[in-house]
């Protein structure tokens, strides 16, 4: 396909003012540099080795890096917060407004089976939560 900023100014909406990254976020930052608004807001939740943010610098792009842990990990101010965004999230599962992510069991958790799981995630191919359950 072609490159993210090329597909993204295909859609003849302009350059989006919100991205946000949820996987593979290092390889695609130059992409996600080059198509975002100007004084744009980019979030991301995955784990890059490194992040230099410095391409965002001319267009003045504000990062900000969720993590769902942070209120109870250093009990913020806000820490009420996650009662309510929890509380949320159930209402709209049981609405069925909200589906899970689930695309396939590997069964128990074996050697084998962990092999087999790892190296789908490693294609860069696999879709949705990869599950092991119990032990073998």
């Amino acid at each position: 396909g072609r490159p993210l900023a090329a597909e993204v100014a295909a859609l003849g909406f302009g350059a989006p003012g919100f991205v946000f990254s949820t996987t593979n976020t290092d390889r695609h930052l130059a992409e996600i540099a080059a198509l975002i608004a100007p004084q744009g807001r980019f979030a991301l939740i995955d784990d890059p080795a490194s992040l230099d943010v410095l391409p965002f610098k001319r267009k003045s792009v504000s990062t900000h890096w969720e993590f769902m842990f942070t209120r109870s990990m250093f009990a913020t101010a806000d820490i009420a917060e996650q009662g309510r965004l929890l509380d949320e999230v159930a209402r709209l599962v049981e609405a069925g407004t909200l589906k899970t992510t689930f695309a396939e069991s590997f069964g128990p958790i074996s050697a084998i089976n962990l092999r087999r799981a790892h190296a789908l995630i490693e294609s860069g191919r696999a879709k949705g939560k990869i599950v092991l359950e119990g032990w073998a």
